[in-house]
């Protein structure tokens, strides 16, 4: 990850609704401070650009790419591994930001939606596919070859440190096991081809180890 680029990537996005660049770059400083908290071992900079990258991979699918942009910068940008309102509370957070640094002509509803989407990892806007293309980002690392797989799980266990192992692992359990009972784990034809079934393999895996 180069974190000029990224930063750089930013400001040519924000800077179609804000023109101030003063005010750009404290929102750049007050983005690298959220996800450099030492809480985070996953949900940090690099899995933004991760996301990043694959929406501009995929960019002439998606109806409104700056929103996915918005939604993909500030989907995490509150996170404590305690809280059931990351999402919640990361959207407010956007909403203040944008309504204060006065950005204009984004659609901000739909950016909201977005980033609550990925609370459930269920589609709220079904107008498109921009709510669909989210989410598979969101997930692509659970497609990723088992190394990188494993890693992820080293990372999201971190983030859980404070919980003691009788707690973590029923609860990591449930969540492996529902992301199993899905129907699909993939929203879009592409990343169903691409990462349902390791994806899969992957989860399965995880869940045999805390048998």
């Amino acid at each position: 990850m180069d974190i000029k680029e990224l930063y750089k990537d930013w400001i040519e996005l924000a800077e179609k609704y804000c023109q101030d660049l003063s005010v750009l770059n404290t929102i750049s400083i007050k983005i690298k401070k959220k996800y450099s908290e030492r809480n985070r071992h996953y949900h940090n900079l690099q899995h933004i650009d991760t996301m990043l990258k694959l929406a501009k991979e995929n960019a002439s699918e998606i109806k409104d790419l700056d929103e996915v942009l918005f939604a993909i910068w500030f989907h995490d940008i509150i996170y404590k591994s305690r809280s059931k309102k990351n999402e919640e509370k990361s959207a407010k957070y956007l909403k203040k930001l944008l309504r204060k640094s006065k950005f204009k002509g984004l659609n901000n509803d739909k950016i909201d939606q977005l980033i609550m989407a990925t609370k459930k990892h269920q589609i709220i806007v079904d107008t498109d596919l921009d709510n669909a293309f989210l989410l598979d980002f969101d997930l692509s690392i659970l497609g990723k070859n088992w190394d990188v797989y494993q890693e992820y799980t080293q990372q999201i266990r971190k983030e859980y440190r404070m919980f003691p192992n009788f707690l973590y692992i029923p609860a990591r359990k449930k969540v492996l096991q529902g992301f199993l009972n899905r129907e699909k784990l993939f929203f879009t034809e592409k990343y169903q081809e691409l990462f349902e079934e390791q994806a899969r393999r992957n989860l399965q895996k995880e869940l045999d180890l805390f048998s």
